[in-house]
C-alpha cells in the first residue's frame, strides 16, 4: 500500500495518494503498527504539501513526528522536521524554518546518515540564500553537493547544481547560471523528474529574462508552467505566472501583466505564498500605475511593502543568528565531554606507569635505566598532553561563560518582555464586562472566552441604555499584543457610540464605532488597515399593543398575573462578518429545534473600499429560544484525527445536541468538545462565544 501511495500516485495524483495512505493508516492502526501509521500520515502531509495546502500539510506532518518520536524513529523525526521546515520555508517564516532545519540537522550528524546531513545542508543553504547571504549559501550548498556525490545520488547532485546556479543568478554571473542550471536539467531529464524539469525550466527562463531575450523566456517559462498545471503544483503556477507577468509588464503589455500577476497574485493568497505574494504585488503596483489607475496601485504597494518587510524582518534575521548560535553551543558541550574522557584516559596512563615503575626495581641494571628513560619519556609526553588539555579546558570554559551569560542576558529581557505583556493583560481584563455585571442583566447566559496568548484580539462587551440590553462578540485583526491593541481602541469606539452619542440600534452603533476607529488611525502617520468583525445584538421587554384593552390600564387589581403573556422579547442585531445564530425549539422537545441564521454585513469595522450602512434585523423571540454569538475562532480550530477545521456544521449539530442544558453547562460542554477536537494541536486563534436563552 506504501509503494502505491507514494511511488505510485503522489507526484502525479496526490489527491489518489492520501487516498491509498488512508487505507495505510487504517489497516496499520488495526495491527498497531505505529511505524506504518507514521508513514501513512506522512504521504498524507505530503500530498497536501503538493497541492499548496500547507496548513493541512503542517497537521498531518505534526501527527507523524508525534508518533516517531513516541518509537524513537530518529530517520523519521529527521524527515518529519524537514518536511515541516520546508513549508515554513515557503511561508517566508525563515525563524521557524530554520530552527526546525537545525533540529533535523543535529539528529542527522547524531545517527550519521549522510543523506540526510546533505539534505539539511542544502536547505540552511536556501534559506541564506533568500536572507541575502551568498557566501554562507555556497558553503552549505558545496558541502551537500560533495556528500551526494560521494554518494551517487543524481537527484540529489541535480538539486545541489540548480541552487548553486540561483546563487550565481543573483549575483549577476550569468553565464555560470546557465552552466549550472544546463547540468541540472540534463540530469532531470535522465530521471523522468518531471517537477524538477520544470523547476530548471523556469530558472533557464528567467535568466534569458534578464538578458533581454524575452522570446527564449516566454518559451522555457511557459514549457515550465504546462508542466506544472500537468502537476496541480499551485506553487510553481504562481511563480511561472509571476514571471510571465513580470515580462509581458517590462514589454509594456499591462494589460497581459495585470492578467498574469491577477493570477498569480489570487493563488499566493489562497495558500499563504509571501513570496510569490510580494512578486504578483510588485508587478499589478507598475502595471496599474503605468496605466493610471492609482489607487489599485497604492493598494499594491502597501501589499508589495508589507509582504517584502515580512520576508526580511528583523526578527528572522535574529532568529537565524539565535538558533546557530544554540547550535554550536550545544557541540561544545559535546566536545567537553570528549576532553574530559581524554583527560581521564592520561590519569589512567599514569597510573600504569607508576606501577610499571614499581616493577622495573627487580630488573637488571641495565633494563632498569631503559625503562627508565621510556617510562620518563611518557611521562614527559602525558604533561605535554595534559597541559593541551588543560589550556583547551580553560578555553572552552571561557567560552562557556560567555554563553551563559548571554543566555543569562536573553532570560531576563525575555522575563521583562513578559512583565510587561501581563500587565497589558490586567489592563484588556479591565475592560471586558464582570460576571456579575453581565448575570445582572444576562441572568440566563454564558460566555466562553479563550485567548491564544496571554492577550487576545477578540473581546465580549456590554452595556445597559434605556431599557435595552446591548451585548457583542468581537475579533479584532491578529491576536497577542497587537490584536490587544487594536480590542482597546475597538472597544472605545463601542462605548463612545452608546454613552457619548446615545445610540441604541446595532447598525447605527456599527456606522458610528467605524467612524471612530477611522478617526482614531488616521492619526497615524503610516495608513493603518486594521479593525474588527463583531455580532452586535440589542435585547429589550415591551408590551404588544395587541394585548392591551380599554379598561386595562384601571384595572391595577389585575396586578401582574398575566404579565408573561404580555410582555414580549424584541432582539435587534446588526454585524460585521460575524452572524447571528437563533436556536428555536417546539414543545415536543429538542429534537424538533433548528438554527436560524442571520448573516453580516461582508465588511469590517474599518477601512474598506466600499462602505455601506451596516444593517439592523429585528426579531419577536418566543420563550426559550437561544441566542448565539461568537467570533471564528471556534470553528476555524485544527484538530480531530484528521487534523481538519471544526467548521460551522458541526457547531451547529454541538448546539443543538445541548439545547436541553442549562446555560453554564452548555459553556462547559462547549468548552469540552473544543478541547477535545483540538487534542494537541496549538489554538490557532483567540475563541470568544457567547449564548443567552430568553
Amino acid at each position: 500500500m506504501k509503494q502505491i501511495s507514494w511511488d505510485g500516485y503522489l507526484f502525479t495524483q496526490p489527491d489518489s495518494a492520501f487516498y491509498f495512505a488512508q487505507l495505510q493508516y487504517d489497516f496499520a492502526h488495526k495491527k498497531g503498527k505505529k511505524k506504518d501509521m507514521a508513514n501513512a500520515l506522512h504521504t498524507q502531509g505530503a500530498s497536501f504539501y503538493l497541492q499548496g495546502d500547507y496548513a493541512n500539510a503542517i497537521a498531518y506532518y505534526t501527527q507523524s513526528l508525534k508518533i516517531r518520536k513516541e518509537i524513537e524513529d530518529k530517520q523519521g523525526i529527521a524527515s518529519s522536521l524537514n518536511n515541516i521546515a520546508m513549508i515554513y520555508q515557503k511561508q517566508g517564516d525563515h525563524a521557524n524554518a530554520i530552527a526546525y532545519y537545525m533540529q533535523c540537522l543535529k539528529i542527522d550528524e547524531e545517527s550519521g546518515d549522510k543523506q540526510s546531513i546533505a539534505t539539511s545542508l542544502n536547505n540552511i543553504g536556501v534559506i541564506y540564500r533568500k536572507q541575502g547571504d551568498y557566501t554562507e549559501a555556497i558553503e552549505y550548498y558545496t558541502q551537500s553537493l560533495k556528500i551526494k556525490e560521494e554518494l551517487g545520488d543524481e537527484a540529489g547532485i541535480a538539486s545541489s547544481l540548480n541552487n548553486i546556479g540561483v546563487v550565481y543568478y543573483n549575483q549577476g554571473d550569468y553565464a555560470k547560471a546557465i552552466e549550472y542550471y544546463t547540468q541540472s536539467l540534463k540530469i532531470k531529464e535522465k530521471l523522468g523528474d518531471e517537477a524538477g524539469i520544470s523547476g530548471s525550466l523556469n530558472n533557464i527562463g528567467v535568466v534569458y529574462d534578464d538578458q533581454g531575450d524575452r522570446a527564449k523566456a516566454i518559451e522555457y517559462h511557459t514549457q515550465s508552467l504546462k508542466i506544472k498545471e500537468k502537476l496541480g503544483d499551485k506553487v510553481g503556477i504562481a511563480a511561472s505566472l509571476n514571471n510571465i507577468g513580470s515580462m509581458y509588464n517590462d514589454q509594456g503589455d499591462y494589460a497581459k501583466a495585470i492578467e498574469y500577476s491577477t493570477r498569480a497574485l489570487s493563488i499566493a493568497q489562497e495558500i499563504g505564498i509571501v513570496t510569490e505574494t510580494k512578486d504578483a504585488s510588485q508587478v499589478l503596483w507598475r502595471a496599474y500605475r503605468a496605466t493610471g489607475r492609482y489607487k489599485e496601485a497604492l493598494r499594491m504597494h502597501e501589499l508589495f511593502i508589507e509582504s517584502r518587510d515580512s520576508i526580511n524582518s528583523e526578527e528572522n534575521q535574529k532568529e537565524i543568528v539565535h538558533q546557530e548560535y544554540k547550535y554550536a553551543y550545544e557541540k561544545q558541550v559535546a566536545k567537553d565531554s570528549v576532553v574530559n574522557a581524554e583527560a581521564k584516559k592520561v590519569k589512567e596512563a599514569q597510573l600504569t606507569a607508576e606501577q610499571a615503575q614499581n616493577k622495573q626495581y627487580q630488573l637488571e641494571a641495565k633494563q632498569q635505566r631503559q625503562q627508565s628513560y621510556i617510562l620518563y619519556g611518557g611521562l614527559a609526553l602525558a604533561l605535554l598532553s595534559g597541559g593541551f588539555i588543560f589550556n583547551r579546558l580553560k578555553v572552552t570554559r571561557k567560552q562557556k561563560t560567555v554563553i551563559e551569560s548571554a543566555h543569562e542576558e536573553l532570560e531576563e529581557k525575555n522575563t521583562e518582555i513578559l512583565d510587561s505583556i501581563n500587565y497589558a493583560k490586567r489592563i484588556q481584563s479591565a475592560i471586558l464586562p464582570p460576571t456579575k455585571e453581565v448575570k445582572k442583566y444576562l441572568q440566563e447566559s454564558f460566555i466562553l472566552y479563550k485567548p491564544k496568548d496571554i492577550v487576545a484580539g477578540d473581546f465580549y462587551w456590554l452595556e445597559h441604555q434605556d431599557g435595552k440590553v446591548l451585548f457583542a462578540a468581537a475579533d479584532c485583526t491578529g491576536h497577542g499584543v497587537p490584536g490587544a491593541m487594536v480590542s482597546v481602541v475597538c472597544n472605545n469606539g463601542l462605548n463612545r457610540s452608546v454613552r457619548e452619542y446615545g445610540l441604541t440600534d446595532p447598525g447605527q452603533i456599527l456606522d458610528k464605532t467605524r467612524e471612530i476607529v477611522i478617526q482614531e488611525f488616521e492619526k497615524s502617520e503610516e495608513e493603518v488597515k486594521d479593525g474588527m468583525d463583531i455580532a452586535l445584538c440589542s435585547l429589550s421587554f415591551s408590551v404588544p399593543s395587541s394585548s392591551l384593552n380599554k379598561n386595562e390600564a384601571t384595572e391595577e387589581k389585575q396586578g401582574t398575573e398575566n404579565q408573561e403573556q404580555r410582555t414580549a422579547a424584541v432582539l435587534q442585531y446588526a454585524g460585521a462578518h460575524n452572524p447571528l445564530w437563533i436556536i428555536r425549539t417546539s414543545p415536543n422537545g429538542r429534537q424538533d429545534g433548528e438554527v436560524l441564521e442571520t448573516k453580516a454585513d461582508k465588511q469590517p469595522i474599518g477601512k474598506f473600499d466600499k462602505q455601506l450602512p451596516y444593517t439592523t434585523h429585528s426579531f419577536d423571540l418566543q420563550e426559550g429560544d437561544t441566542i448565539y454569538i461568537f467570533s471564528d475562532g471556534y470553528v476555524d480550530q485544527f484538530g480531530g484525527d484528521k487534523g481538519k477545521k471544526f467548521k460551522s456544521k458541526a457547531f451547529r449539530e454541538l448546539l443543538l445536541s445541548i439545547q436541553d442544558k442549562p446555560m453554564e453547562e452548555q459553556r462547559g460542554l462547549i468548552d469540552k468538545a473544543f478541547e477535545a477536537w483540538r487534542g494537541d494541536l496549538e489554538q490557532i486563534d483567540d475563541v470568544c462565544v457567547i449564548g443567552v436563552r430568553v
